[in-house]
């Protein structure tokens, strides 16, 4: 050992003895020599260590960095193990991780707004007609025609341009239109909405009105924003010798009920049209006077007519004269003519509900070419001169009587 050494321990038991003599027994110098000789080991150890790592760290991180990666593996479904029902329960995450749904993914709604076009141009279901319709209007796998209902095709036709509308409250638009067959000289028609399905395809959710019997007609509808539909419906349809303004209308709203439209607003009957009333016409004897030097005579009947209400009739109006002859004096010589459904009409005076009129008409007298007695018919007009049927339309016609 050296004598830096022999100092250093002796300084160190010198210390050591003078801080704890009393109350230890001192070990001797040879333990103070190894517990020094133990601390240089360490020291060496360490600053070896140190040095190898400072070489080694730098390679490394060297060959990591310019290492290719490899190439990437076909994908794996790697299958779940079945859990050990014996083993303990995991302790409760604080973020607990939501378990999976087991409800399979909600499909987006169709759109089913179906332009003009695209119905035209597809072969769609139609519902039954609700009303006797020939073989021509058929339901199944139906191209419309572009109808506007005026054409002579037999094949249903689609009338009038569609309506959009959210009808079953699935936040998505459906379809509706008019549709309507020929049947004799009239259209039958109907309201109907469309849907599409999840492959785009049109699918018919059903009938919304139809006509029948009693509803003789459908004008037009549209849809509210509360997905009702409102539909203009009549009790006539203007054909067939029915003036245009002759039908009653009304609106009727219908909605979806989840499997069917039901009527939820509106008038459900049209009843007795109140525009109308009842005149009842009487005659008596057709008197044909002589014949003068040429040969021709004239005819002369007196006519009642009763207005039995409810409604006044601005304009009393005589037709058929055609059966008896011209005109020619008496109270056909202030009357003005209008045509009538048909024939000509003369044109008189007004006849308030509850009260009567008498008229004499003159006539020059043809006889008629058939064995059939000469007729005379009573109408009822308005300002305008339009003509209105009347409640009991069979008291509105004579025949007339004929005498001399």
């Amino acid at each position: 050992m050296s004598e830096f050494d022999d100092i250093l321990v002796s300084g160190e038991f010198a210390a050591f003895r003078e801080a704890y003599a009393p109350a230890v027994h001192p070990a001797g110098t040879t333990a103070v020599r190894e517990t020094v000789r133990r601390r240089r080991r360490r020291t060496a150890v360490v600053t070896a260590a140190a040095a190898v790592l400072a070489v080694a760290i730098p390679v490394g991180a060297n060959a990591a960095l310019h290492r290719s990666e490899p190439p990437p593996g076909p994908a794996q479904t790697v299958s779940p193990t079945p859990s050990d029902t014996s083993a303990s329960p995991s302790p409760p995450s604080l973020s607990p991780t939501p378990s999976p749904s087991t409800a399979s993914p909600t499909r987006p709604t169709p759109d089913g707004r179906i332009t003009r076009s695209q119905l035209l141009a597809a072969r769609i279901d139609l519902p039954a007609w609700s009303y006797y319709v020939p073989k021509t209007c058929t339901t199944a796998k139906v191209r419309l025609g572009p109808g506007a209902g005026t054409t002579r095709d037999p094949a249903p036709a689609l009338l009038g341009e569609p309506g959009y509308g959210d009808l079953d409250g699935d936040r998505a638009v459906e379809t509706v239109a008019l549709v309507g067959c020929r049947s004799g000289e009239a259209l039958v028609k109907q309201v109907v909405a469309f849907n599409r399905d999840a492959a785009g395809r049109i699918t018919t959710i059903g009938p919304v009105v139809g006509t029948y019997d009693e509803l003789g007609d459908i004008t037009e509808f549209s849809v509210r924003a509360d997905g009702t539909i409102r539909v203009r419906v009549a009790d006539i349809q203007p054909c067939c010798g029915a003036a245009e303004w002759s039908p009653q209308r009304q609106w009727r709203t219908y909605a979806w009920t989840g499997e069917r439209f039901t009527q939820t607003a509106g008038p459900t009957r049209f009843g007795v049209d109140p525009r109308l009333t009842d005149l009842t016409l009487t005659a008596g004897d057709l008197v044909i006077g002589p014949a003068d030097t040429k040969g021709d005579r004239t005819a002369t009947v007196t006519v009642t007519v009763v207005n039995k209400g409810p409604v006044d009739v601005p304009l009393l109006g005589f037709s058929d004269f055609y059966t008896i002859g011209e005109p020619a004096g008496g109270d056909l010589s202030r009357c003005r003519t209008v045509r009538a459904d048909g024939p000509d009409a003369c044109v008189l005076d007004g006849l308030p509900a509850g009260k009567r009129k008498t008229y004499t008409f003159t006539f020059r007298y043809d006889p008629p070419d058939v064995d059939e007695p000469p007729t005379l018919r009573v109408i009822h007009y308005d300002p305008q001169e339009r003509w209105w049927n009347d409640l009991k339309s069979e008291d509105n016609q004579v025949e007339l009587r004929t005498a001399g």
